[in-house]
């Protein structure tokens, strides 16, 4: 078989060198482009004879897809597939895989992050002491300690979220579709939607893009919120009517926000709501990217292929 990745990982190319080994010695062919593109008639060019090819989160569009006769796996170097033509791999019957996993920490690191910097005002603080003798005073802050937290969405990386505000002291609540055990044990209660937006301090969404959760935090969701309340999402943009949202912080319905993903990936508009929002802690979808969090995805990523290759796929999520 042959497996191209299409797009560098953001890891030394010795790495991916070193782990591209893995396919060679099973005697298949290995191809990697170390630059990046979005244009589909270069995909396609590139993907030609792959039986394999491996992305991160570049789109990977229908008419890419259909193009391609040879292919059997999309190999996902990423959590999230939203950026793959789901209609179109069924069709074709093409396998996608993801690395889920590889970005836990450095999400829930995030998390905390965006919330302290909504209760502490720390980017704000360090743009008023950059006035100098024009610094307009002290802002007072709030602590996660005795907070309850609503955690939207217990998979990995909402429960490792949900340990790390447990650590600060926090109490944790949670909706999901389904009561999940290690949730449980960790003293975590299940409640309803509603009463999760509704009793929480802190909302933390992580919840995954599909058709049955876009929109699941609606204007009407929002508006249960406490005015002391605030909204953090790490997960997928969509997931929240943003417009909404940047309007019940304009109106001080809601106490501040911390915003990772957005309705498209960056650059954003100028005129996007949330970039004038008040209150608001904005990063240019980063909560996955660290150093750490890179090695793991290539490891993953490259693990899956070895699997397929094997006969065995894993993480298989079509």
């Amino acid at each position: 078989m042959k497996v191209t990745l299409l797009e560098p990982l953001r890891v030394p190319e010795a790495l991916i060198q070193s782990l591209g080994q893995g396919i060679t010695e099973r005697g298949h062919e290995f191809e990697y482009y170390s630059d990046k593109t979005t244009d589909p008639a270069e995909l396609i060019k590139r993907s030609q004879g792959a039986d394999i090819v491996m992305i991160a989160n570049n789109p990977y569009p229908a008419e890419v897809i259909e193009a391609l006769d040879q292919l059997k796996l999309i190999n996902v170097a990423f959590t999230g597939v939203d950026h793959v033509d789901a209609s179109a791999t069924k069709a074709k019957n093409i396998a996608i895989a993801n690395a889920a996993g590889y970005s836990n920490q450095a999400v829930a690191e995030l998390v905390i992050g965006l919330t302290l910097d909504v209760y502490r005002s720390m980017t704000q603080g360090d743009s008023d002491i950059r006035q100098a003798d024009n610094f307009p005073g002290l802002i007072q802050g709030r602590e996660i300690k005795g907070k309850t937290v609503g955690i939207i969405g217990t998979g990995k990386i909402g429960l490792m979220t949900a340990q790390l505000f447990k650590a600060f002291g926090a109490n944790v609540i949670a909706y999901n579709r389904s009561e999940k055990a290690e949730a449980l044990e960790m003293g975590i209660e299940y409640k309803s939607l509603d009463e999760v937006m509704a009793e929480s301090d802190i909302i933390s969404i992580h919840l995954p893009l599909n058709d049955s959760t876009r929109g699941t935090i609606s204007k009407e969701k929002l508006e249960l919120m406490k005015e002391s309340a605030i909204l953090i999402n790490c997960a997928r943009g969509p997931i929240i009517d943003n417009e909404a949202l940047a309007h019940l912080l304009n109106a001080g319905k809601i106490a501040g926000a911390g915003i990772d993903v957005f309705d498209m990936e960056p650059p954003i508009p100028s005129d996007y709501p949330l970039l004038s929002a008040k209150n608001t802690v904005l990063t240019p979808h980063v909560a996955y990217l660290t150093d750490e969090s890179m090695v793991l995805r290539a490891h993953i990523a490259f693990e899956n292929t070895l699997a397929y290759l094997d006969g065995k796929p894993q993480n298989i999520v079509n």
